[in-house]
């Protein structure tokens, strides 16, 4: 398996070819995503082959993205399963990787600790101090594209969505879970 390579090669092609109306699902988050699924993997001692699955799955969920919003995660898998066999990943790992991927499809149903890991980290943000930054680069993109129209409706999908989010790995719950419900407090403060 050649994790460099193909990893450089796919972040490579995103930072080049990700459409700038992304604000949000861009390369930063991308590579946002792989950095926190690499440090969750690190606090949940997962083995170094299986990390590097993880990692390529990180840098791979948004690829989708290049084509098209709607059902981006089967495109990702698409182009995981065109791209990584040229980088002698076995198909069981494409398969554990396209796995991960639709693990990260909300809502977010993961099967097996790598896949709660992706999830987890695909959503990190939520429980971060870079919350309401994070949150505007999504807005921006939602308003762009004509999903939602007003900050109001914004705030009630957020909080909609965070309600209904929960962080499956241990790492994630003790690190996340608190200031996830902070975050989720000052936005229903701006509705009230």
């Amino acid at each position: 398996m050649r994790f460099k390579e193909a990893v450089n090669d796919i972040l490579d092609q995103l930072t080049r070819q990700l459409p700038e109306r992304l604000t949000y699902h861009s390369i930063y988050h991308i590579k946002d995503v792989y950095q926190t699924a690499k440090a969750i993997a690190e606090q949940e001692k997962l083995p170094e082959n299986e990390t590097r699955l993880l990692l390529t799955a990180a840098s791979y969920h948004d690829a989708g993205f290049l084509k098209h919003s709607q059902g981006h995660e089967e495109e990702s898998c698409r182009m995981a399963r065109t791209a990584l066999p040229n980088y002698e990943y076995s198909n069981d790992d494409v398969e554990q990787i396209c796995g991960m991927i639709m693990a990260t499809r909300i809502p977010q149903t993961p099967y097996n600790l790598l896949e709660e890991i992706l999830a987890d980290a695909d959503l990190d943000y939520l429980g971060r101090d870079d919350f309401f930054s994070i949150g505007d680069q999504l807005f921006t993109e939602l308003k762009t594209a004509g999903t939602i129209n007003t900050e109001q409706e914004w705030n009630q999908m957020q909080i909609k969505f965070m309600e209904a989010h929960r962080y499956f790995t241990a790492t994630s719950q003790r690190l996340r879970n608190a200031k996830k419900e902070a975050n989720l407090a000052l936005v229903k403060a701006k509705i009230n």
